[in-house]
């Protein structure tokens, strides 16, 4: 997990809502959306455009675990 993630996302208030699994698909979304190791492409980023990455993230998680529940 990113250095730079993480101090990103304590610093936007953001940490205590996601998981360490939340965290390692923030660093592979950057990377992805960047081309470059995450720690790099989260400077690459706007605040903005990192809050809603990591709204996008928590979003599929929450999705994923409701489509868990409805098939339990």
């Amino acid at each position: 997990m990113s250095k730079a993630v993480r101090a990103l996302l304590e610093e936007l208030d953001l940490l205590h809502l996601t998981t360490h699994e939340d965290r390692v698909e923030i660093d592979r979304e950057i990377e992805r959306r960047t081309g470059e190791h995450c720690d790099e492409g989260v400077r690459e980023l706007t605040k903005a455009e990192f809050v809603e990455l990591v709204k996008q993230v928590i979003e599929r998680r929450r999705k994923k675990r409701e489509e868990l529940v409805a098939y339990a």
